[in-house]
């Protein structure tokens, strides 16, 4: 599978809350840190699977955004979360279209709905 060419641009007011939430909740790692001289956070890249987003420095007043990402071991993903202290809003659940899915906020107000849906996958 090739990488996507589409990173979602997620911006927050504490970035680095954020990034630590994000990697300990969710499971994402820090692919780019760069830092000022003063340690002051200039760029951001977190990746996850295939995909990634972008955390801007400029214009810290985030909108809501939702966010919906695929996960290989939904379980497994859900129960990090709960014990990274993610507020589920939506508890796993089957949907109709034959995936399982559970939704959380971050600190910032995201919706992130975790989901067993590929888009990618080949029919069978």
């Amino acid at each position: 599978m090739s990488r996507p060419a589409i990173y979602p641009i997620v911006p927050y007011r504490d970035l680095r809350g954020a990034l630590t939430f994000l990697c300990d909740a969710f499971g994402f790692t820090t692919h780019l840190l760069i830092e000022d001289s003063g340690g002051a956070i200039e760029h951001v890249e977190l990746a996850l699977g295939d995909g990634g987003i972008i955390m801007p420095t400029r214009g810290n007043d985030p909108a809501a955004m939702w966010l919906c990402v695929h996960v290989d071991d939904l379980d497994a993903h859900h129960a990090r979360a709960v014990r990274a202290g993610a507020r589920i809003v939506d508890e796993l659940h089957e949907t109709r279209h034959g995936s399982r899915d559970y939704s959380a906020l971050d600190p910032a107000g995201h919706r992130w709905t975790f989901t067993s849906y590929d888009p990618y996958a080949q029919p069978s």
